[in-house]
């Protein structure tokens, strides 16, 4: 879904806002695998994916990539550890699937913000979006099987099993992939 149509859907854009937004909230397509962020950066920008399905993901000291959580069409992200901590963010973006994505630099929404009082609600919507992915993130992990975590993800987003490699999904999970194969091999 395009950004405009999406943000109609949650506050109330006038007509001065659509534009300004439209034209300051830049829209590129991307291939497969395309790193929006490496590890370690100090982006401030607000991602809006329009379509396709995105990744954030970190290293373990051994090396070893992690998915810590999917992206996909109409859905926000940001480094948060970046705008609010000024610190590197210890994760990346990585495109899973091709994506039109939009992009803004966190200062430049919050002089538009400064402008048209509506569009705080837009970025509340975005933070309490996070906030809510990291806590039922946390609770999957401390709380649920890995058969159960499995469950919720083919009942509440049966297109990321589709769409995401086996290897990106068993670490989202906190599992192996032999652990995902066996899980998928019985009847849930």
């Amino acid at each position: 879904m395009e950004l405009i149509t999406f943000l109609k859907q949650r506050i109330t854009l006038t007509g001065d806002m659509e534009q300004i937004l439209e034209n300051a909230i830049v829209r590129e397509t991307f291939g497969k695998h395309h790193k929006l962020l490496p590890i370690n950066n100090r982006s401030q920008t607000i991602f809006f994916f329009e379509s396709g399905l995105a990744r954030t993901f970190y290293l373990r000291e051994d090396g070893k990539d992690v998915t810590h959580s999917f992206h996909k069409e109409n859905a926000f992200t940001a480094p948060i550890e970046n705008i609010f901590y000024k610190g590197p963010s210890p994760f990346g973006i990585e495109l899973i699937q091709p994506s039109v994505v939009r992009s803004i630099d966190y200062r430049e929404m919050e002089r538009f913000i400064d402008q048209y009082s509506e569009l705080e609600r837009l970025i509340r919507f975005l933070l309490i979006d996070i906030i809510k992915g990291f806590s039922d993130r946390l609770y999957a992990l401390q709380f649920q099987s890995a058969q159960e975590r499995y469950r919720s993800l083919m009942e509440e987003h049966p297109d990321i099993l589709q769409q995401a490699p086996l290897g990106q999904i068993a670490s989202y999970l906190g599992i192996t992939q032999q652990t995902l194969s066996v899980i998928r091999s019985q009847r849930m």
